[in-house]
């Protein structure tokens, strides 16, 4: 009998100690790096660093892996040099973000069947024949730790990602609240459960007071840089900047199989100084294509910011489209800035990264302000770039919805709303703008970024500081 009560005592103090444990999990996640292929190096120097402290440690990225370096986007397999550099880093999963999309369904399919970490994506059911592997969600098991990681895409006002329509055809989307909400049983089956959102922060804010069963959102889609994190109705939110400006670093305390705490910090990536020599060296192969570095034109004073670049694009359009007018989807403007000196192939393919082809159409004044306001609706509410033209516009501040186009020459006079123009823009441009014009658009049998380089070494200097032709009123 005593011996009886020893072993009793014994078994309760064991498990008054497991009661009382406490284990964390650590994280590593990424989000919108768009191709930043030289911020990689540095990137594999921190998770080896950390996964040296954290052997279990979880690296995620929240989508928009690809498109921002034709070194990248243009290699033979397109994106393949960020699935390497990936797996090479041993990230564990990624959702899927809109940018993910613009290798089109077997392209996609061809990179998931690369990728040594699995692709999450809960709102979307591809065809059967595209053989992609998505799932929607995944358990990891962390030192212990049972993690269920659950992924969703942004949909834009067409009801599918904000990539080129063709692009996701045989795809079927879903609302993501809708399609989160039928995994709630991974509460009960895990300690921690994370949604991986590539829905933008907004939207992940207004989403966490419907998620009371998700411990933490690993955001992306809107590029907000956050301290560490926040928390918005008991939900911890993570996200960063977009290229690799940094990550985040966040450590979960649990307690009885419960999180208790929550931290998290930022870690600098672009501009850091040590990195991993493997993942340098697996860089500079890919880097090896001395065709990208031809320089184009001088830039004689510096672009400082997205209108003075999409101006150069819409007038490299009617130059070299023998155009009368253009217009460029802001969302289509690929960086902010470039300073003074050479503007070379690869700058222009970081600029415009999407292969859309160029896009001649006949259009009234009037089918043109329908096209820029259409664009304007469906390219995230920011008003295209133009050439040839300066346009005044009236937004409605409670709405956002667009209440009144003027079309203005350069010379500040009133464009016709009656005569037909020679109009260029790209190809998703139209594709997104469905309105009853009378020309759906003839293909130039070109890309809009060889237009653009076309136009730069016929110009040979460029100077854009200043313009300004949206005026919002």
């Amino acid at each position: 009998m005593k011996r009886f009560w020893i072993a009793s005592l014994l078994m309760l103090l064991a498990l008054g100690m497991q009661a009382g444990e406490k284990k964390q999990l650590h994280i590593l996640s990424a989000n919108d790096m768009h191709a930043a292929l030289e911020c990689m190096p540095r990137l594999g120097f921190v998770a080896d660093s950390l996964r040296a402290l954290y052997p279990d440690l979880l690296v995620l990225s929240a989508g928009d892996n690809r498109s921002g370096d034709p070194l990248n986007d243009m290699y033979e397999i397109p994106a393949y040099p960020m699935v390497a550099l990936m797996n090479m880093i041993g990230f564990k999963a990624t959702t899927l973000g809109n940018h993910e999309f613009d290798s089109g369904q077997e392209g996609l399919a061809k990179l998931i069947g690369m990728s040594n970490f699995v692709t999450l994506c809960a709102n979307m059911q591809p065809d059967a024949k595209w053989n992609m592997h998505v799932k929607p969600y995944q358990v990891f098991d962390c030192g212990g730790i049972k993690v269920g990681v659950i992924g969703a895409v942004a949909l834009g006002v067409m009801g599918i990602p904000e990539s080129h329509p063709m692009n996701t055809v045989g795809i079927k989307f879903t609302d993501p609240l809708q399609s989160l909400q039928q995994y709630q049983f991974l509460r009960q089956e895990c300690d921690v459960v994370l949604f991986l959102s590539h829905l933008g922060f907004n939207t992940d804010v207004e989403l966490s007071a419907q998620l009371p069963w998700v411990d933490i959102i690993v955001g992306g889609h809107s590029h907000t840089q956050l301290k560490g994190g926040e928390m918005h109705n008991g939900l911890f939110i993570t996200q960063n900047k977009n290229r690799l400006a940094c990550v985040t670093h966040t450590t979960l305390t649990l307690e009885d199989g419960k999180v208790v705490d929550r931290q998290a910090e930022n870690i600098t990536i672009r501009g850091g100084k040590n990195e991993n020599k493997v993942v340098r060296a697996l860089v500079n192969y890919f880097s090896n294509n001395p065709a990208f570095q031809r320089v184009l034109a001088q830039v004689d004073t510096p672009f400082e910011c997205y209108e003075e670049l999409g101006s150069m694009m819409c007038d490299a359009y009617i130059q070299e489209g023998h155009a009368d007018l253009s217009f460029q989807n802001s969302g289509g403007v690929r960086f902010e800035t470039k300073p003074v000196g050479g503007f070379s192939v690869q700058d222009v393919l970081r600029l415009d990264p999407f292969q859309n082809e160029a896009i001649e159409l006949q259009l009234t004044g009037k089918e043109l302000i329908d096209m820029l306001t259409m664009c304007y609706n469906n390219d995230g509410h920011a008003f295209p770039y133009v050439g040839g033209m300066k346009v005044e516009y009236t937004i409605d501040p409670a709405t956002k919805a667009v209440k009144k186009v003027v079309l203005l020459g350069l010379d500040g006079k009133k464009l016709s709303t009656k005569k037909v123009y020679k109009v260029v823009t790209n190809s998703y441009t139209v594709a997104i703008c469905p309105t009853s014009r009378k020309d759906m658009g003839q293909g130039m049998g070109k890309i809009t970024a060889q237009l653009i380089m076309d136009f730069l070494e016929h110009q040979g200097h460029v100077s854009y500081n200043g313009t300004r032709r949206l005026i919002k009123k």
